[in-house]
């Protein structure tokens, strides 16, 4: 099969839809299809590149963050992307295009597929569906929802990464639905033992942004300095500054690490090195860096919210926790820190959980959709 995906930040750029997407690319590649990526430039990327057999067209579109996109950097990369999007077609003749996030790759892809006649599969990850992230595109989805609507009619398939975001999807698109986790590469992933790191050491992956809730995790580590902890921030973005200010605040600076925005390898490195993923976020789809963790064998401790439903067994792997109840954070959290036993018990229990997101089961799913849609059934 020859593969167009569309989306508009791809690695080393944007978050985890961006690593879930390369990780289908990657494995679709490994089985022998011919895969082309049209996504957003930024300064210091060439425009051209090929990874792990991936062909990667990049467009401008003024991005100039890594952690993050504006509206207008969105559009200008839907506006760019049409000419692109139309001389790529015509060169490599792509059988099916794939497409991540309605918002804004969704749009592109309508377009194309109005223009050529060939069919895209929709995947939503949350960001991109009403009410996914209210503090964030709450303002854009007013008037852009109507708009949107062609977008998810058009498409062949609509995937969604978890059922968290496929019912909120359901409430505002009337069209049907599946559920196709995001996965990862769990064979290649899972340590060959599990050795708890002495003292107990805790990580967050992510963007410093207020759907990621970065600031709670150093009040509520804060309330456990009776306890030998350390902990790892990876990531960047607008709040990093008051993450910093919050860690002296609290006295914390020599338990804390902030390695900032580093390559996709580096968190996975992270992880090695870690015992527990605390993750108090007020929205997620399916973030990937879970299910890496899951892999890396890592209790998880995060919000009671939308794909981590999915991924934390309560009590088995991990705990899921009411996302404004920080003394349930914390009181989690002592007891992983304080018992050793439970901690392993735990990792051990996110190793087996880990194998229901096997990139092989997601990519057996996605051939099929788009093998069956090339067939016409």
């Amino acid at each position: 099969m020859r593969i167009l995906t569309i989306i508009y930040e791809f690695p080393p750029i944007g978050g985890g839809g961006g690593r879930a997407a390369y990780d289908i690319c990657r494995e679709l590649v490994a089985r022998g299809h011919d895969v082309t990526v049209l996504t957003a430039h930024m300064h210091g990327l060439p425009f051209q590149d090929d990874a792990d057999g991936i062909h990667i067209r990049r467009i401008s579109s003024l991005r100039t963050q890594a952690f993050g996109a504006s509206f207008a950097t969105m559009l200008a990369y839907v506006l760019a992307g049409l000419w692109a999007g139309l001389r790529l077609i015509y060169i490599h003749r792509p059988d099916v295009i794939h497409t991540h996030f309605a918002v804004p790759s969704g749009a592109l892809a309508w377009m194309l597929s109005v223009l050529t006649g060939i069919p895209y599969i929709l995947t939503a990850h949350l960001g991109d569906v009403p009410g996914g992230v209210p503090e964030k595109t709450g303002k854009w989805f007013r008037w852009l929802e109507p708009f949107t609507k062609p977008i998810w009619k058009r498409a062949k398939k609509v995937v969604a990464v978890s059922e968290f975001t496929r019912q909120l999807a359901l409430k505002h698109y009337p069209v049907e639905i599946q559920v196709i986790p995001n996965g990862a590469d769990v064979l290649h992933l899972v340590p060959s033992e599990i050795k708890l790191n002495k003292p107990p050491h805790l990580v967050f992956a992510g963007r410093f942004v207020y759907q990621k809730n970065p600031l709670a995790i150093i009040q509520i580590l804060a309330s456990l300095k009776d306890l030998d902890w350390t902990c790892s921030m990876v990531g960047d973005g607008p709040m990093f500054a008051e993450v910093k200010q919050e860690i002296a605040k609290h006295g914390q600076t020599e338990r804390f690490n902030l390695p900032g925005w580093v390559i996709p390898q580096e968190v996975l490195n992270q992880f090695s090195k870690s015992d527990i993923l605390f993750m108090p976020s007020f929205s997620e789809g399916l973030p990937v860096v879970g299910v890496q963790a899951l892999a890396k064998g890592l209790a998880i401790v995060a919000s009671k919210i939308g794909g981590f439903l999915d991924l934390v067994s309560h009590e088995r792997n991990g705990y899921l926790i009411n996302v404004h109840d920080k003394a349930a954070f914390s009181q989690a959290l002592r007891e992983l820190i304080s018992s050793p036993d439970l901690l392993l018990r735990f990792r051990k229990s996110s190793i087996e959980k880990s194998r229901d997101f096997d990139i092989q089961k997601v990519v057996d799913r996605y051939q099929t959709i788009f093998q069956n849609e090339i067939a016409g059934k």
